[in-house]
């Protein structure tokens, strides 16, 4: 009975060590959860704020940009504008400035920011040679630098025929003087499109030298002219200012004279009723007293 009793009391203890041992292990896995719910839950919270932070910078309202430097805000407050000189030609192809009105280094007011190509009206008619003596002239296409851009052609024109063209392909060209006057014509290309024509006469050396007899006498004719209209020009406003500067002696004279024109005129009136009265008869003198009284006593 004893020895029953004794196992007894030692399986009792030893359920209760075991029961004992099995709670300590559950309370320490569940710390260990609670533990590791909380870090959880830690990690959570700050992948959150992390989040709601880069959600705040990237949240960027659509009427604000980000700053700027102020360097590129001033640079983009300055308005550059621009306008173009004349250009070299009236025909043909020319160069022109750009010129810069506004943003010049500086401060200056203007300011030349390059030169570039301009156009105008493709035929400039009959050109002057640039030299010619009394055997030879030298002709010039219409170009601008670099003059191997543009390709040059040349012909020969002949009255009711078709134009020859020449062999010569370069800007200028030199020609003897014969015996008639003849014609020529450069066109200038670029990218097989004409870009200018002009047309020169070359005449023989009778027709030159009688051309540069004739123009003396018409320069001396037109200087003449010129000299004369100066001249007249001078003594008129020289008579202006003698006028405006003695105004008062030439009112004076003008008033006196126009008094003595109407003291004139009104002796020659009272002369002539002086001779019609004494050309009129006494019955006419009778008669117009009669006709007064007459009125009279109406």
């Amino acid at each position: 009975m004893r020895a029953w009793g004794t196992d007894w009391l030692a399986e009792l203890l030893l359920a209760l060590s075991w029961l004992l041992l099995v709670g300590l292990q559950a309370s320490q896995a569940a710390n260990v959860t609670v533990a590791q719910e909380s870090g959880v839950v830690h990690e959570a919270e700050n992948e959150s704020e992390v989040d709601e932070e880069a959600e705040n910078d990237n949240d960027v309202p659509e009427n604000e940009t980000p700053a700027e430097p102020e360097e590129e805000v001033q640079n983009k407050t300055v308005v550059k504008e621009v306008e173009f000189g004349m250009c070299t030609v009236t025909c043909g192809v020319g160069i022109r400035e750009v010129i810069l009105t506004n943003g010049c280094p500086g401060g200056e007011s203007k300011c030349i920011v390059r030169v570039e190509e301009c156009r105008g009206p493709v035929d400039c008619g009959w050109g002057k040679p640039i030299s010619e003596s009394l055997d030879s002239v030298r002709l010039s296409c219409v170009h601008i630098s670099p003059e191997n851009r543009f390709k040059y052609l040349w012909k020969l024109l002949k009255s009711d025929q078709q134009p020859v063209i020449l062999s010569n392909d370069s800007a200028v060209l030199d020609i003897q003087r014969e015996l008639h006057p003849v014609a020529f014509e450069c066109d200038t290309l670029d990218n097989n499109e004409i870009v200018a024509s002009i047309r020169f006469t070359v005449y023989t050396t009778s027709e030159l030298q009688m051309r540069r007899t004739i123009r003396p006498d018409t320069d001396a004719v037109l200087v003449f002219v010129l000299t004369i209209g100066v001249i007249i020009c001078i003594f008129v406003i020289f008579v202006l200012i003698f006028i405006i500067i003695n105004w008062t002696a030439v009112k004076s004279f003008w008033g006196a004279k126009a008094s003595a024109t109407e003291i004139h005129s009104e002796l020659s009136s009272m002369k002539y009723k002086d001779s019609t009265s004494l050309d009129q008869t006494p019955a006419d003198m009778r008669g117009h007293e009669d006709d007064a009284l007459s009125e009279w006593n109406e």
